[in-house]
């Protein structure tokens, strides 16, 4: 068997997944995100706008544009 991993976005999503589950007698895991919903909603609102910078892990700072220069 194969486990699905699914990312309902509202409530609505997530109950209707849940009633699903229950009509097919399909055991279901659920886990709290670990993240504040504040702050993720903040964060979907600005890739939305287009208001955010991607980092590159191996040059934070150089992303920023904060490299140290001599």
């Amino acid at each position: 068997m194969e486990t699905l991993i699914m990312h309902p976005e509202t409530k609505e999503q997530l109950a209707a997944l849940k009633a699903i589950a229950k009509v097919l007698k399909v055991n279901i895991e659920t886990k709290k995100s670990p993240y504040n919903t504040e702050f993720v909603k903040m964060i979907k609102t600005a890739e939305k706008r287009g208001n955010f910078k991607i980092i590159d892990p191996n040059d934070v700072w150089g992303s920023l544009g904060l490299k140290y220069k001599n």
